[in-house]
């Protein structure tokens, strides 16, 4: 279908010349922008040249050792992406079978009366709890006080716990320090349960100051039910232990993942990371289904719990303790315990590296990457290394976590790292930029200032023995070092981009580099460029023990006149062509040497035709 004649002759026109403004406009207006704050950069880069990095690196260090003596944000920042990959992974851990919990949820109270229960209540639970061949039970329910109602019912709860031997245990929590020197304190060392984290601990140790239970033998087999959050309110990390001194007071999870397997409570380390699982959770059961005749809350009945290692706690409304964790922000308290129990006694926890190590690896990129850009701009190709290793990482996290339960919490430390090796680029950029004559960075050339033209073609010879790949590198290096020199400051002006990188002439260009000086008159370009080069054979010498141990720079040179009083600027720009295509094709080169001169450009000031 033919377009509209007015749509074609009219309109389309139109449009092409707005969008043709608009783009000129904006690209004025942005270039502006970038001009204002990019100027002043190559001032400051003018000045401090390479001294950069290594304060850049010394700052980055000072910033580590302090976070890692202070608030620890690096590592904070690891704890947003580990809950993402809780809630994303494609599958959870499956319940081992050795814990379940027993809530005390609302069928059990509308079953069994309202809350708090007698003592005789909780006594028969766990007369209940003994009876089904349970392995060992703790109490995520505090029995502070002797019940004036029910004398009975706490006698037969302390003799249940008496006749446990330590299989029952029941909740306690510290009191805050500052009670320590007041009465019903004592000594750390002789609290139940509290075992030394030396073989030097000093006896008796710091007084305490503890809640615990109202029986003598509930107080021998009490464990702290205190459950400690991050700093940003969510609960990861489960402590074990409350240490005191040289002695250390066990958790309920501790001291019943102890008696349920055996093992030492000082085998444990101080804190596990729970792997947290938000769709195959722990068992559930009814506290009223075990204690009534025939189950009244859960139709399915009483699952077998010989053996296992069970918590009590409440989740009924009104008496839940929630704690917010990575996989449900309302998790029972009693459900925290249970899951580091479960944790502790399938060897379940998730394994990170020591919080030291991240602030070492990123110690250690930050130094190499400051050491890299000094050395010399390095290769473009590492910014792709950065994203890659990224995105490598956030897979690897999904599969060491989901698989393995192994969590590499290294994302802050690289992209702290990927910080400062930003600032690396922005910095070089403006090296490059000042260096290639890119008007962002340094004032453009003038035909009214810069008469004359002063341009040298460099080029690597390597010697007729050298092999193709050490050739390559040796040119790579030999580019670097001439960067090097270019960014410290140099008045030359590179000229890019003869050839793109990796460009099918790469190989036959990828050694030819032109420099340019101008200048009002010849012997004002003249001494500069002869002073430059001389500058930058120093440089290169400086930097081997002697220059053509594995090859030579080579010299071409031209000078000319380029521009004449008022002529157009196509002529200027004619002109200017025609001398770098002289200077491409020369034949006329000679060594990098430590005096420089320059064959004058005959043609005189007409351009070419």
């Amino acid at each position: 279908m033919a377009m509209p004649r007015f749509w074609r002759e009219r309109v389309l026109p139109w449009l092409e010349s707005l969008f043709a403004w608009l783009g000129y406009s904006f690209v004025n207006r942005w270039g502006a922008l970038e001009r204002g704050y990019r100027r002043p950069l190559a001032r400051i880069a003018l000045k401090l040249r390479f001294a950069f990095y290594p304060l850049l690196v010394v700052g980055a260090l000072g910033w580590l050792a302090w976070d890692w003596h202070h608030d620890r944000n690096l590592a904070s920042a690891e704890d947003a992406i580990f809950d993402q990959v809780i809630k994303l992974r494609p599958w959870e851990p499956k319940p081992s079978g050795k814990v379940a919990i027993v809530e005390i949820d609302d069928c059990s109270i509308a079953q069994l009366g309202p809350w708090p229960w007698s003592r005789q209540q909780h006594a028969d639970l766990l007369d209940a709890l003994d009876g089904a061949g349970v392995r060992a039970v703790g109490f995520d329910v505090m029995f502070v006080d002797a019940s004036n109602d029910d004398p009975g019912g706490d006698a037969t709860l302390e003799a249940m716990a008496e006749g446990g031997g330590g299989r029952f245990l029941f909740g306690a929590t510290r009191v805050p320090p500052g009670f320590d020197d007041a009465k019903g304190a004592i000594p750390v060392s002789q609290v139940p349960g509290a075992f030394p984290l030396s073989a030097n601990a000093q006896r008796p140790g710091p007084r305490v100051a503890l809640l615990r239970p109202y029986g003598e033998a509930m107080r021998k087999y009490s464990a702290l039910v205190d459950i400690d959050r991050d700093a940003d309110g969510v609960l990861r990390d489960v402590n074990l232990r409350g240490e005191e001194g040289d002695w250390a007071l066990p958790s309920l999870s501790l001291r019943l993942a102890s008696v349920a397997s055996g093992r030492a409570m000082s085998s444990y380390p101080a804190s596990i990371r729970v792997n947290w699982r938000r769709h195959s959770r722990l068992p559930y059961i009814s506290a009223a289904d075990l204690v009534l005749p025939k189950p009244a809350c859960d139709p399915n009945g009483v699952p077998d719990l010989k053996g296992r290692a069970v918590l009590v706690g409440y989740t009924a409304a009104g008496l839940n303790d929630a704690k917010p964790t990575p996989a449900n922000m309302a998790m029972p308290g009693v459900e925290v315990h249970a899951e580091a129990t479960e944790a502790l006694l399938t060897d379940g926890a998730i394994w990170m590296p020591p919080a030291s190590f991240k602030y070492l690896l990123a110690a250690f990129l930050v130094a190499f990457t400051g050491f890299a850009f000094w050395r010399g701009e390095p290769a473009w190709e590492l910014d792709a290394i950065f994203v890659a290793s990224n995105i490598l990482l956030v897979v690897a996290a999904f599969i060491g976590l989901t698989a393995f339960g192994v969590f590499f919490d290294i994302f802050a430390a690289l992209g702290f790292v990927s910080l400062c090796f930003g600032l690396c680029r922005v910095y070089a950029a403006a090296q490059r930029g000042r260096a290639i004559g890119n008007d962002d960075y340094r004032p453009q050339f003038d035909a009214q200032r810069d008469r004359w033209l002063a341009m040298v073609r460099l080029r690597f010879v390597p010697d007729e023995a050298m092999e193709r790949r050490a050739l390559s590198r040796r040119i790579r290096e030999y580019r670097r070092r001439l960067r090097g020199w270019l960014y410290h400051g140099h008045e030359a002006v590179a000229i890019e981009g003869i050839v793109e990188y990796k460009h099918w002439l790469w190989d036959a260009l990828v050694d030819v580099n032109v420099l340019t000086w101008g200048g009002p008159d010849r012997a004002t370009v003249v001494a500069t460029a002869e002073r430059e080069l001389r500058s930058l054979r120093e440089y290169l010498a400086g930097r081997d023990d002697v220059l053509p141990d594995d090859g030579s720079v080579r010299v071409a040179s031209l000078i000319s006149t380029i521009a004449v009083e008022d002529e157009p600027i196509t002529d200027t720009r004619a002109r200017v062509s025609h001398m770098l295509g002289r200077l491409l094709a020369s034949t006329d080169e000679r060594p990098l040497s430590a005096h420089d001169s320059f064959a004058a450009d005959e043609t005189g000031p007409q351009a070419p035709a």
